[in-house]
C-alpha cells in the first residue's frame, strides 16, 4: 500500500500516523475515543539560522564608487587674497584593499584661474575607508581619510595652493559619507520567499509550511577583494494541519550586527504539528475509493473509515471492517470496527511503527470467528503501510525548496542549495502529532551575479517590502 506523491511535508504528516482501532455490531471491543482537546496543534520550532553567505565583487564596488565620487567638479577658492576659480577632472579608480580598509586611488588634473591664463596642474587622490552594513541594509563608509596631494614642486612649495587641495578633499569626503550601496532589495526578496507559508493540500485535509523569521543578524565584514559577509535568517519554521501562519507576514526586520556567525552549510529543524482530524482526511488518501480489500480468502472484505487518535502515548488506528465472510464454516456480514495500537518511530529516513499490534479485544474478536490468520494479515499490512522509505519524496522537496531560494538578476542574485533533509523524529500528544524533519542546505548572494548562477527566470508571487 503506497501513499501517493504531494507535498513531501504533507506526506510526512500523512504517514506519521497509522494505527487502527475498531468496534462490531455486537458491542465495543475497545475503549472510546478520549475527549478531544481544544486548541490547535503546537508545533514550538527551535529558532534556527539560515545563514547566506554575502559577496560584493571589487569590481561592483568600484562602479559603485565611480559613480558616488563626481569625475568633476569645479568652485572658487582664496589664492593671494583674491577668490580664483578651479575646476578638475578625475580618471577612474584603481580600487585596492589594505588591512581591512578599502582604498581608493586616482588622478586629477586641476586648472586654476591665475591673473593672467590659468595653471594646469596634477593632483594625486588618495582615500581610505572602512565599509560597513547598517540596520538598514545598506552599506556605508566610516573613517573616511582622504589626502590630496601634487607631484608638481611648484605646488608642493606654494602654500597658498593649500586651499584647493582642502576643497577637493572636502568634496570627495562628503560625497563617500553620502555613499549607499543598497542590500536591501536582495535580502527583502529572500525574505519575502522565506516567510511566505507554503500551502500543503492533501485530499480535503490542509496545511502549510511556515519559515517564521526573528531577526536579521550580520557577522563581521570582511575584505577579500571585495566585502564579504555572513547575514543570517533567524527563523522558527514550523507545518501545521491546519495552517496556523498570518497572512501577510511583519515588515523586514532591521540588521542586528552580530560578533560571529557560525558560516558554512546550517540546519534548520523543522516541528510538524497536526491535529488527528485532520490526519484522518490525509489517512483517507491510502484507501481507493475509501476501500481496502486486504483478504484473499474472503475477497469482498474490506475496511474503510479510518480514523487516528492517540491513547495512552500510543497512536491507535480505527478502521471500519465490512463484508461477507462465507467460508470454512464461518458464516456472518461482518460490520464493526477493529483496532491496532503502537509507537511511531524513525528509522533512517522510514516512519514504522514497529510494535504495530492488535489490541487484545481486536485479536479475541478475529479468534472468536476462526479468522485469526487474516487479522494477522491486517497487522502486517498496516506496519507495510508505515515502513515507508521517504528518500524519493524528500528529494522532490529539496528541489522545490532550492529553486524557490534561488532568484535574481545579472546585477545580483541569491542562490539556494538543499543537501539534505531527513525525518529525525516523531511523537504523539494528546491532541496532535508531533513530527521532527532537519532540513540541511547552503545560501549565498553575489553582487554581481556570476555566469550561470540561474537558471531561467521563474516570476515570485509574494509579499512585498516597504
Amino acid at each position: 500500500m503506497r501513499l501517493s506523491s504531494y507535498s513531501t511535508i504533507s506526506v510526512l504528516a500523512a504517514l506519521a500516523v497509522v494505527s487502527v482501532s475498531a468496534c462490531s455490531r455486537f458491542g465495543a471491543v475497545y475503549p472510546p475515543r478520549p475527549p478531544t482537546t481544544a486548541g490547535a496543534p503546537v508545533a514550538d520550532p527551535t529558532p534556527s539560522r539560515i545563514v547566506a553567505h554575502v559577496a560584493v565583487t571589487s569590481g561592483a564596488l568600484s562602479s559603485a564608487l565611480e559613480e558616488a565620487v563626481p569625475k568633476s567638479a569645479d568652485g572658487t577658492f582664496a589664492l593671494l587674497g583674491t577668490q580664483r576659480r578651479y575646476k578638475w577632472d578625475r580618471q577612474p579608480f584603481a580600487v585596492s584593499f589594505s588591512h581591512g580598509t578599502i582604498v581608493l586611488d586616482a588622478h586629477i588634473m586641476a586648472n586654476v584661474q591665475m591673473p593672467v591664463g590659468s595653471l594646469d596642474f596634477p593632483l594625486d587622490l588618495h582615500v581610505q575607508t572602512e565599509p560597513v552594513v547598517n540596520t538598514q541594509y545598506t552599506v556605508r563608509m566610516q573613517s573616511i581619510e582622504v589626502k590630496v596631494t601634487s607631484p608638481d614642486r611648484r605646488l608642493r612649495v606654494a602654500d597658498q595652493f593649500g586651499g584647493v587641495f582642502d576643497i577637493i578633499g572636502t568634496q570627495v569626503t562628503q560625497k563617500l559619507k553620502d555613499f549607499g550601496y543598497d542590500l536591501k532589495p536582495l535580502i527583502g526578496e529572500a525574505y519575502a520567499r522565506t516567510s511566505k507559508p507554503i500551502d500543503l493540500p492533501l485530499g480535503d485535509a490542509k496545511g502549510c509550511a511556515h519559515l517564521k523569521v526573528l531577526a536579521v543578524e550580520a557577522g563581521p565584514t570582511i575584505i577579500a577583494d571585495g566585502i564579504e559577509k555572513d547575514i543570517a535568517l533567524v527563523v522558527a519554521p514550523s507545518v501545521t494541519m491546519p495552517c496556523a501562519a498570518p497572512e501577510t507576514p511583519p515588515p523586514l526586520p532591521p540588521l542586528s550586527n552580530v560578533a560571529t556567525l557560525v558560516p558554512g552549510p546550517f540546519t534548520v529543524t523543522v516541528p510538524i504539528a497536526a491535529r488527528y482530524d485532520e490526519l484522518t482526511r490525509a489517512m483517507a488518501l491510502a484507501f481507493t475509493d475509501g476501500k481496502l480489500f486486504f483478504s484473499p480468502e474472503y475477497p469482498k472484505l474490506y475496511l474503510e473509515k479510518p480514523e487516528v487518535y492517540e491513547s495512552q502515548g500510543q497512536i491507535v488506528l480505527k478502521l471500519h471492517l465490512i463484508g461477507p465472510v462465507h467460508k470454512f464454516g464461518i458464516d456472518a456480514d461482518l460490520d464493526g470496527e477493529i483496532f491496532l495500537s503502537g509507537h511511531p518511530t524513525v528509522v533512517d529516513n522510514e516512519i514504522q511503527i514497529p510494535d504495530l499490534e492488535q489490541t487484545i479485544e481486536t485479536s479475541n474478536f478475529f479468534l472468536s470467528l476462526k479468522a485469526m490468520a487474516d487479522g494477522q494479515r491486517i497487522r502486517d499490512q498496516a506496519r507495510a503501510a508505515l515502513r515507508l522509505d521517504l528518500g524519493e519524496r524528500l528529494k522532490s522537496v529539496r528541489e522545490k525548496l532550492s529553486t524557490d531560494l534561488t532568484f535574481g538578476s545579472q546585477q545580483a542574485c541569491f542562490k539556494g542549495d538543499v543537501d539534505k533533509i531527513e525525518v529525525t523524529g516523531v511523537h504523539a500528544h494528546a491532541s496532535y502529532l508531533r513530527v521532527y524533519v532537519g532540513v540541511t542546505g547552503r545560501a549565498n548572494a553575489s553582487m554581481p551575479c556570476p555566469p550561470g548562477a540561474l537558471p531561467p527566470a521563474t516570476p515570485f508571487v509574494g509579499p512585498t517590502q516597504e
